[in-house]
């Protein structure tokens, strides 16, 4: 019994995501896994899976966040129209995009991690600070984005001449196979390897089965993205800053560190890791995410305003939280905060298609997140008794 309530305990945002998900789609008759509907999920998502992962390190350090990035990404996005619509190359806008994300992500980090200002305070006057410089740069108004190079790079599909020719994108579900042959090959080696050095693993076959089952996900929705466009290049983005950050906290003896200084500062100090470095990097990590989120959205969108990115920074910090973070910092990973992402992905686009009023979509928003994080207080409480 103790054990299936382990399990339950370990799976419930997976399970709760996949309940979730099979109401909303008996109430909008079927409409959520429409191929449209499912590819949307995805790119209307996309920047609270990049800013999620950022938000990630600075919550590890001890629940702390970072509430200027909805800013940092209008100011971002301002800045790169401005530049676009000046012809100047729209690689050389990537790179000044991503140095100014890292110029506030430096400029947050100093005055947390060196001078030790509470995060709350710096980030929230930066949010005030960056929003205001935003709407000076666009002079209250709202610009669109006319260089198609540019809006390609982020929000364009794949498609392969000979193979996605026709209605159905192929290259989409070789994609898909692809990355399933992966997991379920990556998961064979890596039980193996643990075997054969005694450790105590869990038999091969359940892991197997459990690899298989997401590797039947993904595939099934790659299907279904190719019945639509195919994989938007949105999407690369989305994995590339996904499986660094994964390898980040989760191989490097670095991104350790993290963990060790959300779970007892004093003691990692003691050990010597220097802790100020650890948040300065955090919140350099996070602007520049942030950074790439602003080009993310600003190509989706084709345009930005004075309200681009307003509300974004809750969004990262519900998708952590949701995931498995913890309040008290020091517990989280990236695979639980994608899973937290689609959660609020798959509730804000289910009652969007049902058309409830989006003041009410406030309202469950914000009982879903208090919800997960007195989940989170409940569990550590028992644990520590």
């Amino acid at each position: 019994m103790n054990r299936i309530k382990n399990i339950l305990i370990k799976n419930s945002m997976i399970i709760t995501l996949l309940v979730v998900f099979l109401l909303f789609n008996i109430f909008t008759g079927g409409r959520m896994v429409y191929p449209q509907n499912l590819s949307n999920l995805l790119l209307q998502n996309a920047y609270v899976f990049v800013m999620a992962c950022g938000m990630l390190l600075c919550i590890l350090t001890g629940g702390n966040i970072d509430l200027s990035v909805g800013s940092t990404v209008c100011l971002v996005g301002a800045i790169v129209t401005r530049l676009l619509n000046s012809n100047v190359n729209e690689y050389l806008v990537i790179i000044i995009a991503l140095i100014v994300g890292a110029l506030i992500g430096t400029w947050n980090g100093i005055w947390i991690g060196k001078i030790h200002v509470p995060s709350f305070v710096c980030t929230l006057a930066s949010m005030f600070f960056l929003r205001g410089l935003a709407r000076a740069i666009l002079e209250s108004k709202t610009i669109a984005i006319a260089n198609e190079r540019f809006l390609n790079i982020f929000a364009s599909y794949i498609n392969i001449p000979g193979i996605d020719d026709g209605k159905i994108k192929y290259s989409a579900i070789l994609f898909g196979i692809v990355i399933a042959i992966i997991l379920l090959i990556n998961t064979y080696i890596k039980q193996s390897s643990r075997a054969k050095k005694g450790y105590d693993v869990k038999p091969l076959a359940t892991e197997m089965f459990n690899t298989s089952l997401v590797a039947a996900f993904i595939l099934y929705y790659c299907i279904k993205l190719a019945n639509h466009r195919g994989i938007p290049t949105m999407v690369l983005w989305v994995m590339a800053v996904v499986i660094i950050y994964h390898f980040i906290t989760s191989k490097s003896v670095f991104g350790r560190y993290f963990y060790a200084v959300g779970g007892n500062e004093k003691a990692a100090k003691l050990s010597g890791i220097d802790s100020d470095k650890v948040y300065f990097t955090a919140y350099l990590s996070m602007s520049v995410l942030a950074a790439l989120a602003a080009m993310l959205i600003v190509a989706r969108i084709g345009s930005v305003n004075g309200d681009t990115g307003n509300a974004f920074e809750m969004d990262a910090i519900g998708a952590c939280f949701i995931g498995g973070a913890s309040a008290y910092g020091g517990r989280g990973d990236v695979k639980g905060i994608i899973v937290g992402a689609m959660l609020l992905g798959t509730i804000n686009q289910g009652m969007s298609i049902i058309g409830m009023d989006s003041n009410w979509q406030l309202v469950v928003k914000g009982l879903i997140l208090l919800t997960a994080v007195v989940f989170d207080v409940l569990s550590k409480r028992e644990n520590n008794s």
